[in-house]
């Protein structure tokens, strides 16, 4: 599960492969050619694309022989929101997704998918930028699960959520001035959303959630690990389930 891709000729040709590459690194003020048709691959498949000086790619080189250009690809393939709502529907179940926002630490990423696959989550959805890709790291840490749990990359996380909940779906938004979870309906079509903890969820994307939700806490810190707080929050949905279909 190669991570990076360097040169010219096959960074081009990831693309033009169709190979999912999360980031392109360039040059800064280069302007030849096969740099700009590289820059212009980026730009067709949204691809986020950083120009950085000589001394920063050959600090990222494994090669040394970049040739100017070094290429992030995903260790595994991405999936649509239409593939983990189908997945939702073929399991007969309400939607469950997890929305990551502003997590940038694959650790936090992997355990997060861990986590999703055994509490029943139908997928993760993480945005283009402010986000770490699927590499080596997150799949390790993960466990296994990024095998079965799909995770899908989006350009907007706004506006994919605009569009889920026209699917009937509601977002929570993790926040500690949120409602206790023990006091908040979360057993219909869920999308949990969950910020980083230093930042938390970023102010747009927020607003864009249709309630806040909080973890009681009882120590001298206010704040847990980000993909803590997606488990906590996970297994307050799945006892909710449990104990709605309890009474059908």
């Amino acid at each position: 599960m190669s991570e990076w891709i360097e040169g010219r000729n096959a960074v081009l040709e990831a693309f033009r492969s169709g190979r999912t590459v999360d980031r392109v690194y360039l040059l800064e003020g280069c302007q030849d050619g096969p740099l700009h048709t590289i820059a212009r691959e980026a730009r067709k498949k949204d691809t986020i694309v950083t120009y950085v000086p000589r001394e920063r790619l050959d600090q990222l080189s494994k090669t040394k022989a970049h040739q100017g250009v070094l290429a992030q690809v995903a260790a595994y393939d991405y999936a649509s929101v239409e593939d983990i709502l189908e997945r939702a529907k073929e399991k007969g179940e309400p939607p469950f997704l997890i929305l990551l926002d502003n997590v940038e630490d694959p650790h936090n990423l992997g355990a997060v998918i861990r986590t999703a696959n055994l509490a029943g989550a139908h997928g993760v959805i993480i945005p283009k930028r402010r986000s770490v890709g699927l590499t080596a790291t997150v799949a390790k840490t993960s466990a296994g699960a990024i095998n079965y749990t799909p995770v899908a990359k989006v350009t907007n996380l706004v506006r994919t959520m605009e569009e889920l909940k026209k699917e009937g779906i509601w977002f929570a938004c993790a926040d500690m001035g949120g409602q206790s979870m023990y006091q908040t309906d979360l057993s219909g079509p869920i999308g949990l959303v969950i910020g980083n903890e230093g930042e938390g969820v970023s102010r747009l994307v927020r607003e864009a959630c249709d309630f806040t939700v909080s973890i009681p806490m009882r120590g001298d810190i206010d704040s847990l690990n980000a993909s803590v707080a997606a488990g906590v929050l996970s297994y307050e949905i799945v006892r909710q389930r449990l104990t709605e279909n309890k009474k059908k």
